[in-house]
């Protein structure tokens, strides 16, 4: 049976969407809410931004995020589909789809691994590093706004929590796909 908040609200008592302790304020759940709704807001705001950055250099959001992730790896060594599918929490045959479309833009370059010649090594080409760095200069106007709020210790407290929050993310999503498929449509 759900359980129901403590404190009665309105006429009627809502069903508690959580009931973690730590998640919880005197039996309510209403600054859980309040966290996911905020959560919501900020990845579609997050989403919108990406998107202008990847209209500004003529790709969409998506491809966009792979470029840039390409790029960030490079610096630690060999990318390829897998380390950016794992990278960024997405199928490999995806990646593979939107890598395709940046290599027929000419902004990424494919070629085979020398010890592996089953794999795929991905690069940024010339034309690919010079678009993104003509959006640069809005980039870091855009982000030092977006993110001007924080303080060093939250900037550094998100970074603890996000990888996180992504892996439990990732284990709330399995686990309402199994439970979905157990008990029908919600």
């Amino acid at each position: 049976m759900a359980k129901r908040s403590a404190r009665k609200g309105g006429a009627e008592e809502s069903l508690l969407t959580v009931t973690r302790p730590e998640l919880l304020d005197d039996g309510s759940d209403d600054r859980f809410r309040a966290l996911v709704h905020a959560s919501l807001a900020f990845s579609s705001r997050l989403n919108a931004i990406r998107d202008g950055y990847a209209r500004l250099i003529g790709v969409a959001g998506p491809q966009y995020t792979i470029l840039i992730s390409i790029g960030h790896l490079q610096k630690s060594g060999d990318v390829n589909v897998k380390t950016i599918a794992d990278h960024l929490s997405l199928s490999g045959t995806f990646v593979t789809t939107e890598v395709n479309k940046l290599v027929a833009q000419g902004l990424v370059k494919k070629a085979r691994d020398k010890v592996d010649a089953r794999k795929v090594k991905l690069e940024i080409s010339e034309a690919g590093r010079d678009r993104l760095a003509r959006l640069t200069s809005i980039q870091q106007q855009v982000n030092n706004v977006h993110f001007g709020s924080l303080s060093r210790e939250q900037f550094d407290a998100i970074g603890t929590i996000m990888p996180e929050l992504v892996a439990s993310t990732d284990q709330a999503l399995s686990l309402l796909r199994h439970l979905t498929m157990a008990e029908g449509e919600i």
